[in-house]
């Protein structure tokens, strides 16, 4: 065996090993994007609710507001019980 055959061949092993971990880095890469878009998604829908949430909660506060301190509450008893 030529010294010039066993260069070429750890050369083809060397390239190879390379080609499959540029394999492996482009799967995690894949994976990773996937992952990065399903959290953005997520967000999304989190803050909408968070919105509707503060809308809900900023129409609760003007209704207590404006209610009539001396109208009785709902869920009081009325005074002959």
């Amino acid at each position: 065996m030529s010294r010039e055959y066993s260069e070429e061949r750890i050369d083809d092993v060397s390239d190879e090993r390379s080609e499959e971990r540029f394999i492996d880095i482009e799967i995690k890469l894949a994976h990773q994007e996937d992952l990065v878009e399903s959290l953005n998604e997520r967000i999304y829908e989190q803050q909408k609710q968070i919105d509707k949430l503060e809308h809900m909660l900023a129409n609760l506060a003007e209704r207590i507001r404006t209610t009539d301190s001396t109208q009785a509450p709902i869920n009081e008893r009325p005074p002959h019980y």
